[in-house]
């Protein structure tokens, strides 16, 4: 008996032993990344020693920003993975980078100076206080000499000069060092929100027959990373072809620096606005008002502030619904042009509360309030789970399907495009390096050269400004997205305006923005314009001379736009007198001018109209 239990005793001793877990604690590279519009997926490779038996393998100093559900593991067929797990470390924290650590310390001895700064404006203070107190001389029976009162207010006179002289030297200094703390804070602010961050740290439990080296494929999405596209778009004349440069403005603050990666971006922002007009439909009806047309808005402007008021760079302001944005400057200043469909911007940083904010006006200052949620201490997920985001679908349907298209013409750095089902991506095939910074990182990806034809355009009843647009037919090759573009034409620098491909068809018109070289003029024919009543109506007229001039040295074609008002109603009449041989949409109201104009050349369009509605109803009529 004695002896059966002491082999039982061994047994399970020999088992314990056998299913005893061995740990590695694992430190890794990042090696590749994939930057979607919102977001980035990571791939760290790593080679390890797994023992026969149970391996616990801990991968450590992780972004804290790791979307769980979106965890993959790859590894050799001889290994079955058990459970991969997410977990923050709030014990150990992310180290912090050197040039913040450099700014931590630089802020702490800038301190102590304004410690010993204030510390001798105090004593100064008191020594002024003190020589004013003292300043009356003798007793009331005490009578001086003309000598002792000239000695002693020049005494007096010598300090307090003297500690005057003092006191503004150190203010100066003072102010010097608080401007000087100012900008390192602002810096750091820049680099690192105020919170501190916790140690991502993925747990992965792994089992295996015999002792093997695998390598191990460790992928996931994290967040706190995006990219914008972005455009130069250049014209010499309106007879070569359109330059555009295809840009990424690339940014990531996942507190882990990104090294040397092989990278790669997913398709899954003057003062004036180069943005072109478009007429809205003028409905005529009782008590109704022609269409208000607000130019501002084409490009708002602001600042973004933070806690106490302070400015916050880098912060993401986006059109809702599409991959237009910008980011704000050092001094939190941004400015952005818009689309005409525009109506709402997005603004989001890393620590504050996303806002969204209805544009109402072209200069608009944010406040952003703190978030004052804390992340999951601990996340755990199911490797395999069936429940997956729609990020993680989109990852999947990335894998599978794809296409490669042949590199493009004229490309600045050495990349290829992918083009997916649902997106296209460009991979760099020269390593990378984009810290986390919360700086922006310009890559200037590719380089087209585009047959365009060019048009003026002009609708002067909301400016009178002449627009130049190229037209670029089989656009769709060029697998463009959304978003900002710098104009240049005549090799000067002329604004900004939106390259928007969402709701284009078999043509892409880009707005080259304002050309002064061509005058456009609209004016109000008074002699015309009247208002009287015949029997039981009132009749209005109107009339409008529209003049364009071009005054440069070549021909150019020209499109002008006006409107009629379009009666709902059957008692309202609108009979068009002149069109100028326009051409007269009655549906919309639209009235187009097409023609040729050689230089130097000025030609004149008239437009006349009569409305007509009982006498006893009110219209506004333009």
């Amino acid at each position: 008996m004695k002896k059966l239990l002491a082999i039982c005793i061994l047994l399970a001793v020999h088992n314990s032993i056998s299913q005893t877990i061995n740990e590695i604690e694992i430190n890794s590279k990042v090696n590749e990344v994939s930057v979607f519009i919102e977001g980035a997926q990571i791939k760290r490779n790593k080679s390890v020693n797994l023992k026969s038996g149970i391996n616990l393998l801990k991968f450590i100093n992780l972004s804290p920003f790791i979307e769980a559900k979106s965890i993959q593991l790859k590894t050799s067929k001889n290994v079955t993975v058990l459970s991969v797990n997410h977990q923050q470390n709030f014990i150990n924290k992310l180290e912090k980078p050197k040039n913040l650590l450099a700014i931590e310390k630089e802020l702490e001895s800038l301190k102590d100076e304004l410690e010993t700064e204030k510390t001798y404006l105090s004593i100064l203070s008191s020594e002024i206080q003190f020589l004013n107190d003292n300043k009356k001389i003798g007793g009331t029976s005490q009578n001086l000499s003309v000598n002792d009162l000239k000695t002693t207010a020049e005494f007096y006179a010598n300090k307090l000069t003297a500690l005057k002289l003092k006191e503004l030297e150190r203010n100066k200094k003072l102010t010097l060092l608080l401007e000087k703390e100012k900008d390192l804070n602002n810096e750091l602010l820049s680099i690192s929100g105020k919170k501190d961050f916790a140690n991502g740290e993925i747990l992965i439990k792994l089992e295996t027959k015999t002792p093997i080296l695998t390598d191990l494929e460790l992928t996931y999405v994290v967040g706190n990373a995006g990219w914008l596209p972005s455009y130069d778009i250049r014209a010499k004349d309106v007879n070569e072809p359109v330059e555009l440069i295809y840009k990424a403005i690339v940014k990531q603050d996942t507190k882990i620096n990104w090294d040397n990666v092989k990278l790669r971006l997913s398709s899954a922002n003057p003062n004036l606005s180069g943005v072109a007009p478009e007429l809205r439909i003028y409905f005529l009806d009782y008590y109704s008002v022609p269409p208000q047309y607000n130019r501002d808005i084409n490009e708002v402007s602001g600042v973004v502030l933070g806690s106490g008021n302070a400015p916050l760079p880098g912060v993401n302001i986006m059109v809702e619904g599409s991959t237009i944005g910008t980011t704000t400057n050092f001094d939190g200043f941004y400015s952005i042009a818009l689309p005409n469909s525009a109506s709402t911007l997005v603004y989001s940083y890393l620590g504050y509360v996303s806002k969204s904010i209805n544009v109402s006006r072209a200069v608009q200052n944010v406040y952003l309030e703190e978030d004052t949620s804390q992340l999951d201490e601990v996340v755990v997920v199911g490797y395999g789970s069936k429940k997956r985001g729609s990020l993680s679908k989109e990852l999947e349907r990335k894998v599978s399907g794809v296409n490669i298209k042949g590199a493009a013409s004229n490309n600045i750095i050495p990349l290829e495009q992918l083009e997916n089902q649902t997106t296209v991506d460009f991979q760099i095939n020269i390593p990378y390096t984009i810290n986390s910074d919360n700086k922006s990182y310009s890559v200037d990806m590719i380089q087209y050269k585009l047959p365009a034809t060019y048009q003026y355009y002009s609708v002067p009843k909301i400016e009178k400004e002449a627009f130049l647009i190229a037209s670029i037919n089989n656009w769709e090759q060029y697998n463009l997205l959304e978003g900002e573009a710098n104009i240049f034409f005549e090799n000067t620098f002329v604004g900004k305006t939106i390259l928007d491909v969402r709701y284009v068809s078999d043509t892409l018109d880009i707005s080259l923005g304002r050309d002064k070289n061509v005058s456009v003029n609209r004016e109000k024919v008074s002699d015309f314009t009247s208002k009287k009543f015949v029997g039981s109506k009132k009749e209005d007229a109107r009339a409008w001379n529209i003049s364009v001039k071009n005054n440069k040295s070549n021909l150019i074609n020209m499109i002008v736009l006006d409107q009629v008002p379009v009666s709902k109603l059957e008692e309202i009449k609108v009979d068009v007198l002149e069109l100028s041989k326009g051409k007269y949409n009655t549906e919309t109201g639209e009235v187009k001018w097409e023609f040729d104009l050689k230089p130097n050349e000025q030609t004149k369009r008239t437009l006349k109209y009569v409305v007509k509605y009982p006498k006893n109803k009110s219209l506004v009529i333009e």
